[in-house]
């Protein structure tokens, strides 16, 4: 397996620079195999949402989209797929923004009772309370 950092997961889906582009397409689409896979970790999917969201400005729906090929491609292990899973139905319901969601996931498969916030929106997810 080898780990894959924010920059080659935006640079493959974004396209738009010159150098990194290329070399991350040929790591993700020839380096890259089933018995060989890339390792997105839960950090580095929630920055490259992130990323898509602030400086791509990409919709909700178009992040749900991407994140849903990720998950989908065979040579990429996505780490705690299933609150990367969760976290993107929240966002695709509106619920609130990714990276509340994926901590409020993983508050509850670690046993949480509820997950403790001042942010208003993170209200709208399940598990979440004001302290």
């Amino acid at each position: 397996m080898i780990g894959l950092d924010t920059n080659i997961l935006v640079r493959y889906l974004a396209q738009d620079d010159t150098i990194q582009s290329p070399k991350a397409r040929e790591i993700i689409e020839q380096r890259l195999t089933e018995e060989k896979p890339g390792f997105v970790s839960i950090v580095a999917m929630v920055e490259t949402v992130w990323v898509l969201d602030r400086a791509y400005g990409l919709t909700p729906h178009e992040i749900v989209g991407t994140v849903e090929r990720m998950l989908q491609t065979d040579v990429l292990v996505v780490e705690n797929e299933q609150e990367v899973f969760t976290a993107m139905i929240a966002l695709k319901d509106g619920q609130g923004s990714f990276a509340d969601a994926v901590i409020g996931a993983l508050s509850a498969r670690m046993g949480c009772s509820c997950t403790l916030t001042f942010d208003r929106k993170a209200l709208r997810l399940p598990g979440f309370e004001l302290p």
